[in-house]
């Protein structure tokens, strides 16, 4: 899977399917980076890491639904709008709205960056 249409159109079915980590493994790049908001916007490199924190974040919540926007495309980056609800363990149920870009560069996602609305 080399294009970014693609790679786009693939996150978002395994999304939709909440295959997240699956999502991870097939179209990230082993040196990736994430930026995300829920994290300090600290940014995590490798995806070893971005696989165990995501599995972390899975495990401590009960999703209960996902909805994602169409692609918006441009040049090697693309975004999708995300809506999650979910409860966290021990807590009332939660939502949020958040847009993720993507750059894409050899085939592959090398970096993520989140924006919480």
């Amino acid at each position: 899977m080399k294009n970014i249409e693609d790679i786009a159109a693939r996150l978002i079915t395994l999304c939709a399917e909440r295959q997240f980590v699956q999502a991870y493994q097939e179209l990230f790049a082993e040196e990736a980076v994430s930026i995300d908001p829920n994290y300090k916007n600290e940014p995590l490199t490798g995806l070893k890491n971005l696989i165990e924190r995501e599995e972390k974040f899975l495990a401590s919540v009960d999703l209960h639904e996902i909805s994602l926007s169409a692609p918006i495309l441009a040049g090697t980056y693309f975004s999708v709008a995300f809506y999650m609800g979910f409860t966290p363990a021990g807590q009332e149920r939660k939502s949020f709205k958040e847009i993720a870009v993507y750059k894409v560069d050899g085939g592959k996602i090398v970096s993520q960056q989140f924006f919480v609305g």
